[in-house]
């Protein structure tokens, strides 16, 4: 099936040069000029990818994608998020990383950069997927434990949802930030080192089970990501 790209930018002229490429590329491309109509567009029927402009009316970008990101849908929360921005500070980087975006495209750029983006997200989300189901970990619903081969693993509620969001997307980085959203649902503060711990006990779970290290790498910087 043809990837469904929404376009959310408020520059017309930008807009229509992306959707002809993007279209003559053989996608199937929206636009959306607004951040705050283009959320309502997601929830609806979420997009394949979002190539989101950072400042936007209604609800910028950063925003835009935090919420995506944190969506009580997983299709809405697995949508591929490409960042186009002119602010090429490192500040804005860092922040998108960490808010999830999944790429950066820095204006001015060349319309057939952006498409060679575009293709190689949808790739690599194609290269995971049929990995995603032979993991050789997944979780038992509703009993907090994780069966791993033969064997059964019982775990906390914080690691059973840690391990959830890490097991939505195999191979995809999820910031700390991300992986706390999913454990604590009552939306209380805690420190990173908090997150570390519970992934740190997660693994030792795992990699017991396994008699092999757990599929479970640290992202210097970032985040976390479950090995396919």
């Amino acid at each position: 099936m043809t990837a469904r790209i929404l376009v959310v930018e408020d520059e017309a002229r930008i807009a229509t040069v992306l959707r002809d490429y993007l279209t003559a590329a053989g996608y199937e491309v929206e636009l959306a000029e607004r951040g705050d109509h283009a959320w309502d567009r997601i929830r609806e029927a979420a997009p394949d990818l979002v190539l989101l402009d950072l400042m936007l009316p209604g609800l910028d970008g950063i925003e835009l994608c935090r919420r995506i990101r944190n969506a009580d849908d997983a299709g809405v929360r697995g949508v591929l998020v490409i960042m186009v921005t002119a602010r090429v500070d490192e500040v804005d980087r860092l922040l998108g990383l960490e808010i999830g975006a999944d790429d950066y495209v820095c204006k001015p750029f060349s319309p057939r950069e952006v498409v060679a983006r575009v293709r190689s997200q949808l790739r690599r989300i194609a290269r995971l997927q049929p990995a995603a189901t032979d993991v050789g970990i997944e979780l038992i619903e509703g009993a907090m434990r994780a069966r791993v081969g033969a064997c059964e693993v019982d775990l906390t509620p914080v690691e059973a949802r840690i391990l959830e969001r890490l097991l939505e997307q195999p191979g995809r980085v999820y910031s700390r930030q991300q992986l706390m959203d999913a454990a604590y649902t009552d939306h209380r503060v805690v420190s990173d080192r908090t997150i570390d711990t519970h992934v740190k006990n997660l693994r030792r779970k795992l990699s017991d089970a396994l008699s092999a290290d757990a599929p479970i790498t640290s992202v210097y910087g970032v985040g976390y990501r479950f090995e396919v």
